[in-house]
């Protein structure tokens, strides 16, 4: 069955995690991504181990290169601009992640490829925006989330804003933006015939992200929150509290029937009747903490599995990957990878009834790179590629 974007053809200029992970989404559900790489230049990600066994790819790479064709290309090289151009009458989907500008110096920015496709989406995705005093400023994940003011308000008190295991921003803000924004402009033009530009910034999703309680509350009241302070952000009970045996278990019943099923739960129904935001909560949420302690994980789990609490463990990866929710969501899948094996990966996220996601292989080292195949496929002879890898074009 094919896939939901079948049909869509997008060629990807990104690095690292943003636009990688947006371009794997994409192909997953079906459209042709062909990533366009230097050959002598590898990705950041193509050196963190580990490596599938027997190859130089890593793990990294396989996943976020999946169901992609690679092609190498020394894009300072003036050829590169002709083969991009017979590229984009097949390929008329563009997601670039460079610093804004870096593209037209090197004439492959949307002004220039549009008079090539005037249907062309072009979506550039950047830490501050394509505008604005920040846009040449270099930046990663912690940097946005810190420029968005979630920093200032997330984590405790006595010990500052909180270093997250995943990129908030990359992903959440920048990878998910990007793929709302190409399959928006792909409506519009279904509608119009006409292609845009998307200006994707990480900090501006992450901005986005205070619409909910924090930001729509200072555009009204013009008051700074600061840490511990609100429902959410250990203002209440509704926190992370350490058992017996060193693990963690998390409480998000805000609602007044989840709060009581905990305090009853943990043998304190008294604590209910002020609810999960009580006037003295600090002292509440200590004495709550010494209670959880008194008991493992597994322990707690075992009476709250039984309520209806909102409470569930803090898992290790290993548990998460391995366990039973996983497998019966089918978030691992295996992938056919290098010299015939399969490889697991995480799965896309997203259930359809109609277009399922397809696995169809793990991304490929430089070394196994489509490039000969796609410059074949737009007419270029055997010798005259021979000549272009002699001369630099591919490297």
């Amino acid at each position: 069955m094919a896939g939901a974007l079948e049909g869509l053809k997008i060629l990807d200029f990104s690095t690292l995690v943003p636009g990688p992970y947006a371009t794997m989404c994409l192909a997953d559900m079906g459209a042709d991504v062909l990533r366009i790489k230097s050959g002598s230049r590898p990705d950041v990600v193509d050196f963190l181990p580990p490596f599938l066994p027997g190859t130089e790819l890593s793990a990294v790479s396989a996943q976020l290169s999946r169901n992609k064709k690679l092609m190498t290309l020394n894009l300072k090289d003036s050829r590169a601009i002709k083969v991009i151009h017979q590229l984009l009458s097949e390929y008329d989907i563009i997601i670039e992640q460079f610093r804004p500008g870096v593209m037209a110096k090197l004439n492959l920015d949307y002004e220039s490829l549009k008079k090539v496709n005037p249907r062309l989406i072009y979506c550039s995705l950047t830490g501050y925006g394509q505008t604005g005093p920040m846009r040449d400023r270099a930046g990663h994940d912690i940097n946005y989330i810190a420029m968005s003011g979630v920093a200032s308000y997330s984590g405790k008190k006595a010990s500052g804003p909180p270093l997250m295991g995943v990129q908030i921003a990359d992903i959440a803000s920048g990878s998910n933006n990007a793929i709302i924004g190409i399959l928006s402009a792909v409506i519009y033009r279904e509608r119009t015939g006409k292609g845009q530009h998307i200006d994707v910034s990480m900090t501006d999703g992450m901005v986005a992200f205070n619409s909910f309680m924090q930001g729509a509350a200072y555009l009204v009241d013009g008051k700074d929150i600061g840490m511990e302070e609100n429902l959410v952000n250990g203002g209440s009970l509704y926190d992370y509290y350490e058992t017996l045996d060193g693990r963690y278990l998390s409480f998000g019943g805000v609602e007044p029937q989840f709060y009581k099923a905990f305090c009853q739960t943990i043998g304190k129904p008294d604590l209910a009747a002020e609810g999960v935001a009580p006037k003295d909560g600090a002292k509440i949420k200590e004495e709550i903490r010494e209670i959880i302690k008194t008991k493992s994980l597994n322990e707690w789990m075992t009476l709250f599995n039984a309520a209806d609490a909102c409470v569930e463990p803090v898992l290790t990866l290993s548990e998460v990957l391995e366990g039973p929710l996983v497998k019966e969501r089918s978030m691992v899948v295996e992938v056919p990878g290098p010299n015939g094996r399969k490889v697991k990966q995480i799965a896309n996220p997203i259930k359809f009834s109609e277009s399922s996601p397809e696995y169809r292989h793990t991304g490929i080292s430089i070394s196994d790179a489509n490039t000969e195949e796609v410059m074949k496929s737009h007419g270029y002879s055997q010798e005259k590629i021979e000549e272009f890898s002699n001369t630099g074009l591919f490297s």
